[in-house]
């Protein structure tokens, strides 16, 4: 995973260019009819309900915009909501409050749409050991929003990008010339860069999963799109020598099924794909 530092890094890159590519020169609509000394107040209302995320990257849109905007929040990250909730409230210039408004609503209704499946499937899992895992298949230059999302949810993140993990799958394991040379290569590459990463390597048939197990250095299996009795047959073979990671059309389900073959994860491309952005607006406080 990234550093806590290029986590923070990458947060600022996304503020700054969701800021640019809103605002651009200026808010025209509130330059036009609201004078720059005119002070308002707004309150963030749900109209949903679900698990609430993207407070503390509003706090940090607002603090973007305009340092002086004041922010008093009532609900936390993490904590579920219902229609009629007031998440905080943010107070300073009105130019500057309407200038964050769309940034803060579109990161906030996403991040709490993933965060609300996250946990509705945290539930599923309850008592299996299995936690859940996201994916790289997020929304382009947000990708570090909704893996935070998914943290706020209660899952776990998987690889960041390409450069923080090594993952083998079916394609670099063909173009290698198999599993084993594609293993050995890897390392030795490693080796060779002095790179310290997790191996992760993905198995299609119990075959695979086998000659795996005859390469050391693996952290973790990814049994992928296999049905139950194979899954637990896998889980068996693996024997706690690494991590087994099911994946592949796993739906609500069928997860707790696969939770109960015994992998430790099960990740999911469809927490960051497949949601639907919870309701949530920014009202005047009159």
């Amino acid at each position: 995973m990234i550093s806590e530092a290029q986590f923070q890094a990458e947060l600022q890159l996304l503020i700054s260019n969701a800021i640019r590519e809103d605002v651009g020169p200026g808010d025209y609509s509130s330059l036009a009819c609201i004078p720059d000394t005119a002070h308002g107040q707004a309150k963030l209302l749900v109209k949903d309900q679900g698990i609430i995320a993207g407070v503390a990257l509003a706090k940090m849109i607002f603090e973007f915009v305009d340092p002086k905007l004041k922010v008093k929040t009532f609900i936390e990250d993490g904590t579920h909501v219902e229609y009629g909730d007031v998440v905080f409230e943010v107070s300073g210039s009105s130019q500057s409050i309407l200038k964050s408004e769309r940034v803060v609503l579109n990161t906030m209704q996403r991040m709490s749409a993933i965060a609300t499946k996250t946990n509705h499937l945290m539930q599923l899992l309850d008592g299996t050991g299995a936690k859940i895992l996201d994916t790289r298949k997020t929304t382009p230059n947000f990708r570090v929003a909704e893996k935070w999302a998914v943290k706020i949810g209660g899952g776990e993140n998987h690889r960041y990008a390409l450069y923080d993990m090594i993952m083998l799958k079916d394609n670099h394991i063909d173009f290698a010339g198999g599993i084993t040379q594609a293993i050995t290569q890897t390392k030795q590459y490693l080796k060779d860069n002095n790179k310290d990463l997790r191996i992760i390597v993905e198995a299609r048939n119990l075959t695979e999963i086998e000659e795996i197990l005859t390469n050391d250095g693996v952290y973790q299996i990814l049994i992928d799109n296999f049905n139950y009795d194979d899954t637990k047959t896998a889980v068996a073979m693996i024997n706690g020598k690494c991590f087994a990671e099911s994946s592949g059309n796993i739906n609500e389900k069928t997860i707790r099924n696969y939770a109960e073959c015994g992998v430790d994860f099960i990740s999911s491309g469809a927490l960051t794909h497949s949601v639907y952005n919870m309701d949530l607006s920014l009202k005047a406080v009159l």
